[in-house]
């Protein structure tokens, strides 16, 4: 079935999209760029023009035009009496993946697979006569590898028992599982705002209604923090309190503490994604623990994590912790989804966990390099850029020096260089001033993106439309 949008989801979702003049190429601009990111789906039906341009204080001939631009350009088609459909994308645009082999993709903040990989793959193929004897159905996942998570837990100070462990298709596949279990429609959920934004879609699919709580290079908003528990009543917050994706800000233990005794106060149940959380970069700052014993005593924690940051994205192996009651509500509702992780990743997955030392460390080296260029180039070359420090994770979050994140990204991929913009990262809208730039790349790719951007934003600039002087700032 075809889904539909309504004028108001659309103007929330196109953030600030006044990025150029003539104002209808500017709109179907940022409409294109909604059908790159795969936040519209294909076969979406789009709002009738006139409910449109009464959302966005346009005229109708405005947003008529613009409709007409995404037409020719293959991103929609309109039938007389049915109204705007988006379109599956041309064959180059598939997935949010450059194509061509001089390009740069930075939209996946994941660094290429760890050099051993493929070793530890061949030896466990020795092993495949063992692997095809058993059945490969199995939602809950191996002894071995939940052993092998759950003593990692352990040795972290977190005692775990293999019964609190459940082996996941990564760590997407763990968010939507908790998310169909835990939420019902209309519940609320507390999430960080910018974030991770497959989860925000994960609990929207659930029927949640999404409760953001900002959060920036600097820190959370712990005010909004804790008004947004006590207000709200939420089922679960979201969170990634270890080197948070976008912005690689960790938590404090004054902010793990607020924000955690808020949760228990209000019943919350807590969601710590850790899937960034060993990524430390400079010496002794990995990820801490959430919470310390006496708040944990009394909090309700689920922590998920996965391979895909640390090991290789393709190696889809993720896992939750919770105590055994939910992993078993988990168990009974995970087949509606898949029938387990497969065997072979998971057998993988259990000859790596003992080597992660090692394998942190040659990642801790890759990363830092990757900052160091992309901090670096960015600095020499866009000076009035805000550019960050962050002691680790995956990317940067820089503030560009005018609200036009959207049509910086969409000038950059003319010239084979596919970012996402701010607003893919925002809860309710905004962020339009932000850019994430993954330093996952190698650092000639990282200093081609640079030149890129640096060649690009004055023109960008320099077509947005102006009011006194300024830079307008869509408000929506």
């Amino acid at each position: 079935m075809d889904s539909r949008l309504t004028a108001r989801a659309l103007a929330a979702a196109l953030g600030g999209w006044r990025t150029r003049e003539p104002a209808y190429e500017a709109l179907a601009d940022g409409i294109r760029l909604l059908c790159l990111d795969n936040r519209l789906a294909p076969r979406t039906a789009l709002p009738a023009e006139r409910e449109l341009a009464g959302a966005l204080g346009l005229s109708r001939t405005t947003v008529a035009t613009a409709y007409r631009s995404l037409r020719d350009t293959g991103h929609i088609e309109s039938v007389r009496g049915s109204g705007s459909m988006t379109l599956p994308l041309r064959r180059r645009e598939l997935g949010r993946v450059a194509v061509d082999e001089d390009d740069i993709d930075l939209q996946q903040a994941s660094p290429a697979a760890w050099p051993g990989l493929a070793g530890v793959m061949s030896e466990t193929a020795l092993d495949a006569a063992s692997l095809v004897a058993r059945s490969g159905y199995d939602v809950l996942g191996s002894l071995e590898l939940r052993s092998a998570v759950a003593a990692r837990f352990t040795r972290r100070g977190i005692e775990t028992s293999v019964d609190q462990i459940m082996i996941t298709t990564g760590a997407q596949a763990a968010i939507h599982l908790l998310a169909s279990v835990l939420m019902h429609r209309g519940d609320r959920a507390v999430i960080e705002t910018p974030t991770y934004p497959h989860a925000a879609e994960a609990l929207r699919e659930a029927g949640a209604r999404l409760v953001g709580v900002p959060v920036t290079t600097e820190g959370w908003d712990l005010d909004r923090a804790v008004q947004a528990f006590a207000r709200t009543s939420p089922t679960l917050a979201y969170l990634m309190p270890s080197f948070q994706n976008p912005t690689g800000r960790s938590m404090s233990a004054h902010e793990q503490s607020v924000i955690a005794q808020a949760a228990v106060r209000a019943g919350a149940t807590l969601v710590i994604d850790e899937t960034t959380a060993e990524l430390a970069i400079d010496p002794r700052l990995a990820g801490a623990t959430f919470v310390d014993a006496s708040v944990s005593a009394h909090a309700d924690i689920i922590r998920l994590g996965s391979l895909g940051k640390t090991v290789w994205g393709g190696l889809r192996v993720g896992w939750i912790r919770a105590d055994p009651e939910l992993i078993r509500r988990l168990v009974a509702a995970r087949p509606r989804r898949d029938l387990g992780t497969p065997e072979f990743e998971q057998a993988v997955a259990a000859r790596l966990l003992p080597v992660m030392p090692e394998i942190l460390v040659q990642r801790s080296a890759l990363l830092r390099e990757g900052r160091d260029t992309l901090t670096a180039a960015l600095r020499c070359e866009l000076p009035g850029w805000r550019v960050p420090h962050v002691p680790g994770g995956v990317a940067l979050w820089v503030e560009l020096d005018a609200p036009l994140s959207s049509g910086l990204v969409l000038a950059a991929r003319a010239h084979g260089v596919y970012l996402s913009a701010g607003s893919r990262f925002a809860v309710d809208g905004g962020h339009d001033r932000h850019l994430r730039i993954p330093f996952t790349a190698p650092a000639d790719q990282l200093r081609r993106a640079v030149d890129v951007l640096a060649r690009v934003w004055p023109t960008v600039r320099a077509a947005a439309p102006v009011s006194g002087g300024e830079l307008l700032e869509a408000v929506i």
